[in-house]
């Protein structure tokens, strides 16, 4: 089937939308049409070459929500017309970590997904006859996508597209972190460094877990003050004394649960030294560069904090997004107000462009 999708083809170049083919599922597998995309730091980041793990020629994006259109022989979880939302961090419930209970990172597809292969080892995209390779077993910069099933999050088909789709990455990312990895508390007091996506949706998670108060660190206003409309009860801008000020605002005892959605090595340091003394959690969600180092003073480990890792939050995609959804469409989490940009999938450059400048929080590809 011919269908139109942005194609990477030199890193560091403007994506190319153009014609290409898709092939139809094969066993295990589902053909998606999209309806909605979110443009994320992720995909500009694998475009601009910077990723060592990059690969070109492929079909880039990974924040979808689309309609069932057909199924693969053996697929039973999802059929024709069912609404879904894509998830690069599939949930088969059978390998070892799925069954663990103790991780969201599931195996079983990892190391075919990561070559940019659906799990047979082969492509579903061609173009004049040439394969081009799949991204992050999403490639939702297109009209349609053939992805795994065990990587699809069947949803409640009363919730617009255009908003659940952010739920696919960076949305879910800050919100799970808060709800299902940290565990906010009750009561408690949270540091976010970071009010893109991913820190709002921190700073969502922790107010929804009744957090007393929400600290919101950032460099622009205009996020802090989208900040304090998501829960935060303070905000300040970012600067080098940031950890100083957290101290001040807790009396100087520091914040049971600190945030970090950033990226920045130097920020994730903050974020370790604004958690309490005693039992402060600190969880870092933004991805730094590749053989960057996160350096900490032992001293803040012996004396009782703790820092750990939230690939996608540490969200089980089939379980976890499903609910999220729920919540969004009963009126609990306000989705679209993540929405800065809505585009057409000619303008998925300017995306980019608009991400560059920080201008907004998220833009999404709206598809007829």
């Amino acid at each position: 089937m011919k269908m139109r999708a942005a194609v990477l083809e030199e890193f560091g170049q403007p994506l190319v939308v153009q014609e290409i083919d898709i092939a139809d599922p094969r066993p295990g597998e589902v053909l998606v049409k999209i309806h909605a995309c979110g443009v994320c730091h992720t995909d500009l980041y694998t475009a601009s070459g910077v990723d060592p793990s990059g690969y070109k020629d492929c079909v880039l994006g990974h924040e979808g929500a689309g309609v069932v259109e057909a199924i693969g022989e053996g697929v039973t979880s999802v059929k024709k017309g069912d609404h879904v939302v894509t998830l690069f961090s599939p949930e088969c419930r059978k390998c070892e970590n799925c069954l663990s209970g103790k991780t969201n990172i599931c195996t079983a597809i990892r190391a075919q997904q990561g070559q940019g292969y659906l799990p047979d080892g082969t492509s579903r995209l061609s173009r004049n006859g040439k394969e081009l390779r799949h991204f992050m077993g999403t490639s939702t910069f297109a009209e349609y996508t053939v992805m795994p099933e065990i990587a699809l999050a069947k949803v409640n088909p009363e919730a617009s597209m255009e908003a659940i789709c952010l739920l696919a990455c960076g949305a879910t990312t800050g919100i799970a972190a808060a709800l299902w990895k940290a565990k906010v508390e009750e009561g408690s007091t949270v540091a976010v460094f970071g009010c893109g996506m991913v820190g709002l949706g921190a700073v969502l998670g922790s107010q929804l877990s009744k957090a007393s108060r929400i600290i919101a660190i950032d460099r622009s206003k205009e996020r802090l003050e989208l900040a304090k409309k998501y829960g935060a009860t303070d905000t300040f801008v970012a600067d080098e004394n940031s950890v100083a000020t957290v101290l001040e605002l807790t009396k100087g005892v520091g914040v049971d649960y600190s945030f970090e959605a950033t990226g920045l090595v130097s920020v994730m340091g903050q974020a370790v030294e604004a958690a309490r003394m005693g039992w402060g959690l600190s969880t870092m969600l933004g991805v730094a560069g590749r053989g960057e180092k996160l350096e900490i003073i032992p001293r803040y480990l012996i004396t009782g904090r703790t820092v750990q890792g939230g690939s996608f939050g540490g969200a089980k995609g089939r379980t976890h997004v499903p609910q999220l959804v729920d919540m969004y469409v009963d009126g609990k989490i306000d989705l679209d107000g993540f929405v800065s940009h809505k585009l057409t999938l000619d303008q998925v450059n300017d995306g980019f462009d608009l991400m560059k400048k920080h201008d907004g929080i998220r833009s999404v590809i709206v598809f007829d």
